[in-house]
């Protein structure tokens, strides 16, 4: 205290910078602990609870029972993440139910998986509608997946599967 008073006394501007670096030095370090939102996850485990708000008090509108399934992180709140899947289905699941490891799923219909980004390129597989895979890179127009249990991979356009942005970039 005696330091302060006797800065304050000699060197006004000494003080009023000293106390700026004090209360912006805590805000600058917290600037990246912002969420990154929205931001796509995966289902950490084979059943989560999907529930009408943040936390257990409130009612389970559906129990996913798929590991690795993609959802969408719209907002936290504490604990509790607000998610959507990719039917469009909303609701909130508790932090620890969900991953950063990054997966997609095949949209409408039965996908060809390439072996390089292009059509012309030779077909691997054929993937149903529904099917979760890793994702392994996105760039421009294409994604390269892979699959667990067929164990294959290879690319497909980013238009045919969920759990990636328009434009996102993946390395």
């Amino acid at each position: 205290m005696f330091r302060a008073a006797a800065i304050s006394r000699s060197h006004p501007l000494a003080l009023i910078a000293l106390l700026v670096l004090l209360f912006a030095v805590p805000a600058l370090s917290h600037a990246d602990d912002k969420p990154n939102l929205p931001r796509y996850a995966s289902l950490r485990v084979s059943e989560v609870n999907l529930r009408a708000g943040p936390g257990t008090k409130y009612p389970i509108q559906y129990v996913y029972h798929h590991k690795g399934l993609p959802v969408e992180i719209l907002s936290e709140y504490d604990v509790w993440r607000k998610v959507r899947d990719w039917q469009g289905s909303e609701g909130w699941v508790h932090e620890r139910m969900v991953s950063p490891a990054r997966t997609v799923i095949i949209k409408t219909d039965t996908r060809t998986i390439y072996r390089d980004p292009a059509r012309d390129s030779p077909a691997l597989a054929k993937l149903e509608p529904g099917v979760v895979a890793k994702l392994l890179e996105c760039s421009n127009a294409w994604c390269r997946i892979g699959t667990e249990k067929q164990n294959i991979k290879g690319w497909l356009l980013r238009s045919e599967i969920w759990g990636v942005y328009p434009d996102e970039v993946v390395q």
